[in-house]
């Protein structure tokens, strides 16, 4: 364990896991398979639409319902729970799923799906 431990930290690229909402074009989310890392309750009461809900400690688990030719983007509240979920998985060879930096507040205060709009327009002055 220690080992691949190691290994891996020796190669994972300084943000490689990571992904920021501005950065998917609204476009490009039908291409993304999103999970909902939070629990059941959260994910009830409000979620990205068409997010799948996999508790972050049931990731690994489940790892087989996540595609592996295409990105999958996990997200909690704010990501840091889903950053652990994101370091299992990528440890068993899931290089291409990454944290939504920020969770769903994030997403929701950048703009949701239009957030690579608006960071792509510039500021009025």
């Amino acid at each position: 364990m220690v080992d691949a431990l190691s290994g891996y930290m020796d190669f994972a690229e300084y943000g490689s896991s990571l992904i920021w909402p501005e950065q998917i074009p609204k476009a490009d989310w039908k291409k993304v398979f999103i999970v909902d890392a939070r629990d059941a309750a959260q994910y009830d009461k409000e979620h990205i639409p068409g997010a799948l809900n996999i508790d972050w400690r049931q990731a690994v688990a489940r790892r087989a319902e996540l595609p592996k030719d295409r990105m999958v983007v996990m997200y909690c509240n704010s990501g840091s729970l889903s950053a652990q979920a994101v370091f299992a998985l990528r440890l068993l060879g899931y290089e291409n799923v990454k944290v939504l930096q920020d969770g769903i507040e994030g997403w929701k205060a950048k703009g949701g799906f239009d957030a690579h709009a608006r960071a792509s327009t510039p500021a009025g002055h």
